[in-house]
């Protein structure tokens, strides 16, 4: 099936949510929470993203996690992630009681997609130090895609991890999680690059960006994508294609603002202040841009 049924697909089961001038929304994608070991490529980033997440909760945003929050292929228990990351995990849970917090699956965490797997890893977690059964994300629903809707206008904005119609990290996605897990977890370690990563070759990545191209003319619809690890704002076709970037870049996260109607690409790392101590900052890298520019 290729990546246009598969898009269309994805969109046509979507979980739909209602949006306004009032809305923020904060999304970030490809996070890769592993277990905190060598090929934990999240680990270095840790406390931006945490120190990023709690200015998003504290200021009113709603948390869309856009695929590939968990790193479930190069690590097979999940109690093991959780283990490593319990402040983040809490904190996002925090998100999810206040009833904003949308999570989506990518080809990294596509375990997601099966309820009884988030009802056994995700609804609550064993804390090893109180001995108790913390609950985490009671009902936790995982989507493959989020429409956003313009409560006046009826436009809308598509989110999706963006690996639908990727040949090996979709359809054969199983066997790609197996040699993962048991070929590349191992070379990840040592520097050797993943070839079925789009984030690793840009070749894979530049098709999967026209097909996104492709999918958007033909529907007409503002399209938000993860997966190639690559940040942009708006295509340079112009197309409505906006991509989150990523949350293992070896200089900080990047991310995509939605408020009062706007857009903006953002970039959270840590520099030093004017009397040298390393602060987390957050720096606009695109935008605000007005959203009605891009939705149809």
């Amino acid at each position: 099936m290729n990546t246009m049924k598969r898009l269309t697909q994805a969109y046509e089961e979507a979980h739909r949510v209602k949006f306004d001038e009032g809305s923020k929304f904060i999304i970030f994608s490809d996070v890769h929470r592993g277990d905190n070991s060598l090929s934990d490529e999240f680990a270095h980033n840790s406390n931006i993203y945490y120190h990023a997440l709690n200015y998003y909760f504290e200021n009113d945003y709603t948390y869309i996690e856009a695929g590939d929050g968990d790193e479930l292929w190069e690590h097979e228990k999940f109690k093991y992630i959780i283990r490593a990351y319990g402040d983040i995990y809490t904190l996002i849970s925090e998100f999810y009681r206040k009833n904003r917090l949308y999570m989506l699956y990518g080809n990294h965490n596509m375990d997601l997609k099966y309820d009884d797997y988030v009802e056994k890893n995700l609804h609550k977690f064993y804390d090893i130090y109180e001995d108790t059964f913390d609950i985490l994300f009671p009902g936790l629903k995982v989507h493959e895609g989020l429409v956003l809707e313009h409560d006046e206008t009826g436009k809308e904005i598509f989110i999706v991890h963006g690996h639908q119609g990727d040949f090996l990290n979709d359809q054969l996605w199983p066997i790609t999680k197996f040699l993962n897990r048991h070929l590349w977890h191992y070379f990840h370690i040592i520097g050797f690059r993943n070839p079925s990563s789009p984030s690793k070759n840009m070749h894979k990545c530049h098709k999967i960006e026209r097909n996104y191209s492709k999918w958007i003319n033909q529907n007409k619809k503002m399209l938000i994508a993860g997966h190639t690890h690559r940040p942009k704002f708006v295509s340079n076709t112009g197309d409505s294609y906006f991509n989150t970037g990523a949350c293992v870049f070896p200089l900080g996260i990047t991310g995509l603002e939605i408020r009062e109607c706007t857009i903006s690409l953002v970039k959270w790392h840590i520099r030093p202040d004017a009397t040298g101590s390393l602060t987390v900052m957050r720096d606009i890298l695109k935008g605000p841009a007005d959203l009605r520019e891009f939705m149809y």
